[in-house]
């Protein structure tokens, strides 16, 4: 049981945590859905900061994850991760989904950060099905909080009401209480 974790309706640009993660294109250059939202409201130094590391290291392949300031956001930074592509669940989209947000908790953790707001990574233009995405997100961050019990607080914060309830059943069926 976590409650370490707690589900939020609304705009993740808004929430006051340490990180935000974002569900990035392989550029990391901004697109559309949260990734665009994020970039709009962190301003320019955030693509000035994804550029940086573009440079460094290319694009972020699929699963991976990296870490950058946080421009003009109530956060301390933004974590850029991308989700897989949905081509049917054949293609290691489950296994791909889980490193996405492994990987980026273990970034929040080595940067000494303390709280996370997640999207619903992949749901989006990348058509992953939502209802199992969200449980391969609930029960990666359940297994990670259970195996770091110092790991402060996850919110998945969920633009639309479908995916709130989808994540307020998953927790509840875990014995969870989620937060509102």
């Amino acid at each position: 049981m976590h409650s370490r974790i707690a589900v939020i309706q609304g705009d993740i640009t808004t929430q006051a945590v340490d990180v935000i993660v974002n569900a990035a294109n392989p550029s990391l250059m901004g697109g559309g859905g949260v990734d665009g939202a994020i970039h709009r409201a962190a301003g320019p130094a955030l693509l000035e900061a994804c550029k940086v590391v573009r440079q460094q290291m290319g694009e972020c392949s699929p699963g991976h994850a990296v870490i950058t300031l946080a421009g003009e956001l109530l956060a301390k930074a933004v974590i850029h991760t991308v989700g897989p592509v949905w081509h049917g669940g054949e293609h290691n989209e489950a296994r791909i989904l889980e490193d996405a947000y492994l990987n980026s908790l273990k970034l929040v953790e080595a940067n000494g950060y303390r709280s996370v707001a997640f999207p619903a990574i992949s749901t989006g233009v990348y058509g992953y099905p939502k209802a199992a995405a969200a449980e391969i997100a609930v029960k990666t961050v359940s297994e990670y909080l259970t195996r770091h019990p110092s790991f402060g607080q996850v919110y998945f914060v969920c633009y639309d009401n479908e995916n709130a309830s989808l994540y307020q059943r998953l927790l509840t069926q875990q014995g969870d209480e989620p937060g509102a």
